[in-house]
């Protein structure tokens, strides 16, 4: 009996732990993980990074385009090749480009902490230039790298080819903006406090519009912005000086024939950095539209006057610049159009009217009945001197603005244009003419100069995110010097030694452009 009674217990025992191990292997449903969560505090598109209480969105965009008869990006054919209006010169030019940007933000009992990154992946097209030898031999610019201040193109004799903005033929990377955002301060690399908010494009238009400042590369800064309400704010920057904010300061002694021909008026002799710019501003914005005004100081330092530190050197001068900018919405011509214009003074501080992108020297090739062919050249600079003396600034002045009209929710067209003048003091001017570059020239010698741009942009946005542009630009270059020059062979852009005549020069570019954004 008790052997029966075992057997009993222990097939229960049994049936009671295979029934205990079939509901252990029953599925059982998991509680939802939720991947991705929308952050509704800062606007459409950012989410939550999972496990964190942080807020992130992606952007950017992918452009493809073509210029015609503009140098290197979109810049206008101001000099080198581009201006030679000969077989060197490019009929066009093309670029694509991916840009990226992550913005992400955190709410603390501080306020919310920001931090931005923006970069580009650019491919552009190069170009040929002579390679001096003298056996008509040239050399394709994709050899070329970024410059120090990774702004530009350089070569082997370390000049920059202005007006581009970090691409270089074969494909590059670069950094736009990385910053922090925190209680007011901003720190790292984002948009100079001075520019007006549309930066260099007023409507969205051509690279290398004069008559303002215009960082769209970014700059290193550390910025405090103090906001009163009823969108009133003011803001005080340090920002570095290297990177966009200098032009030249020209050491007369370096001055050649050739050199002045290319727009330049000796060695460029800039120093080590000694003090940021220091900038401030002051802005209203407000559903009418906006109003800014912005100051500047520039701290000119700059080498010595010969080879060596015991040449000696001229003392340090501090210049400035001002700019007002203003923005007009709700306009009676249309939904969404607007007017923005700004004006510019500088003394001392040209990059603050001749923005990154803009070109500072000028040496454009033309046709000429009185003599082998024409040229029109000058050269922008912050200051001038001669050894044993000191820092002469150069002052300019300028303005630029556009109109912008929507036709209709998919077409709109920019009316833009931009001004700019350069004048050298009386002393400069004498440094200047005074030099041996100048023993042939026949006629007036006035480095002043004026450059005026106008042009228009038509877009069309067939769906939303994706656009096809087509920007006309002309520019006229006012040069003040007349007569004639002669010059020896100018190898890289194939001129022969002659005699040209001096005189104003225009040219234009077209822009076609598709972008999709996201």
């Amino acid at each position: 009996m008790k052997v029966v009674k075992s057997l009993l217990l222990g097939t229960a025992a049994g049936l009671i732990a295979v029934g205990g191990a079939q509901a252990a292997d029953l599925p059982v449903k998991a509680k939802a993980v939720e991947y991705v969560k929308i952050c509704t505090l800062y606007g459409a598109g950012f989410y939550y990074i999972p496990g964190s209480d942080t807020c992130i969105k992606l952007g950017g965009y992918l452009r493809a385009e073509v210029a015609l008869n503009a140098g290197g990006n979109y810049s206008a054919s101001y000099n080198n090749v581009f201006a030679a209006n000969n077989r060197l010169t490019n009929y066009y030019s093309a670029r694509a480009r991916e840009d990226l940007n992550i913005d992400t933000r955190t709410a603390t009992e501080y306020g919310v902490v920001r931090t931005y990154f923006d970069a580009v992946f650019t491919w552009t097209t190069g170009n040929y230039v002579g390679t001096g030898s003298g056996t008509g031999s040239t050399q394709y610019s994709g050899t070329l790298g970024l410059n120090a201040a990774g702004t530009g193109l350089v070569g082997s004799s370390g000049g920059a080819v202005n007006g581009t903005d970090g691409a270089i033929s074969g494909g590059a990377l670069g950094v736009y903006y990385a910053f922090i955002q925190f209680a007011g301060f901003t720190l790292g690399k984002a948009v100079s406090q001075f520019d007006a908010p549309w930066i260099n494009y007023p409507g969205n238009n051509f690279d290398q519009l004069v008559g303002g400042s215009g960082t769209t590369n970014g700059v290193a800064q550390v910025t405090y912005t103090a906001d009163f309400g009823q969108g009133v704010t003011a803001t005080v920057s340090a920002q570095d000086q290297t990177q966009v904010f200098q032009t030249n300061i020209w050491n007369v002694a370096g001055m050649s024939t050739a050199g002045v021909l290319g727009g330049a008026y000796g060695s460029n002799d800039l120093g080590g950095s000694r003090s940021p710019d220091l900038v401030g501003a002051v802005r209203v914005d407000q559903a009418w539209g906006l109003f800014q005004a912005s100051v500047a100081a520039h701290d000119n330092h700059v080498g010595y006057y010969g080879a060596t530190e015991v040449t000696g050197h001229p003392e340090d001068k501090w210049g400035w610049a001002v700019q007002l900018a203003l923005s007009i919405k709700n306009i009676p011509t249309g939904a969404g159009d607007v007017i923005n214009v700004s004006g510019v003074y500088t003394d001392g501080a040209s990059r603050y009217n001749f923005q990154e992108l803009a070109a500072t020297s000028y040496s454009m090739f033309g046709s000429s009945n009185a003599a082998y062919g024409s040229i029109g050249f000058a050269g922008v600079s912050d200051a001038v001197f001669a050894p044993g003396g000191g820092l002469e600034l150069t002052k300019t002045y300028g303005f630029r603005g556009a109109y912008t009209h929507n036709w209709n929710p998919y077409w709109n067209t920019a009316l833009y244009g931009a001004w700019a003048a350069v004048n050298y003091s009386g002393t400069a001017k004498g440094l200047i003419c005074g030099s041996a570059a100048f023993a042939t020239l026949t006629g007036t010698c006035n480095p002043d100069f004026n450059i005026g741009q106008v042009g228009v942009i038509t877009r069309w946005t067939p769906v939303k995110n994706l656009t096809f542009s087509a920007d006309f630009v002309y520019s006229h270059l006012d040069q003040k010097y007349s007569g004639t020059i002669t010059t020896a062979a100018l190898t890289s852009v194939a001129k022969p030694a002659a005699t040209y005549e001096l005189k104003d020069q225009d040219t234009y570019s077209l822009l076609l452009r598709a972008q999709r954004n996201w």
